[in-house]
């Protein structure tokens, strides 16, 4: 990996490292209840200072080796639509889980499978991994839908695995191997 948290582009978006000039807009975007109700790790309310601390530990965990997060851009205009993210590179069995939320105006234009499948490309072609899965709440069928257009398979249903807002909620497993990405 180089030493820095490269750029990526699409048709329609650039995935770049985040800056703290992103963090008022990260703020606003993840701190809307709807992304974090269909997330499991981003708070509701979102507090003063926690975007900054966020954004200010990416670049430590990239040279780390630990994983990637980019800011999803949309080129046209250069709004921030979301984030999106390798977390947790295992390398000795290499493999990373996907992770990704996207602001509630932009949701339902294809955004986060663009940035997806870009993302999944990067961790085949440029980390040389075996291994990209991804989970999403069942009640948050949109974001199976992005792992299915993206290629994975869907490998099971996690019954009650993780707590949300009180609340033990089932999460749904995908994955891609290497060998079943077309590329």
């Amino acid at each position: 990996m180089t030493s820095e948290i490269p750029t990526l582009h699409t048709a329609r978006l650039t995935l770049r490292p985040f800056t703290l000039d992103d963090a008022a807009e990260v703020q606003r975007l993840a701190g809307a209840r709807e992304v974090a109700a269909h997330t499991l790790n981003i708070p509701h309310p979102y507090a003063d200072g926690l975007a900054e601390d966020w954004i200010g530990g990416h670049q430590e965990m990239y040279a780390r080796g630990e994983g990637i997060n980019w800011a999803i851009e949309r080129r046209a205009d250069g709004a921030l639509l979301g984030a999106i993210g390798l977390m947790g590179i295992h390398k000795r069995h290499a493999r990373v889980e996907l992770g990704y939320w996207i602001g509630t105006p932009y949701w339902n234009r294809g955004y986060c499978t663009e940035a997806a499948g870009t993302v999944v490309r990067y961790g085949f072609e440029e980390l040389g991994l075996h291994r990209i899965y991804a989970q999403h709440m069942t009640r948050n069928p949109a974001s199976g839908r992005v792992m299915q257009k993206i290629g994975m398979s869907h490998e099971g249903c996690l019954r009650e695995h993780a707590e949300r807002w009180g609340v033990h909620v089932d999460l749904e497993q995908y994955g891609i191997l290497r060998s079943e990405y077309g590329g």
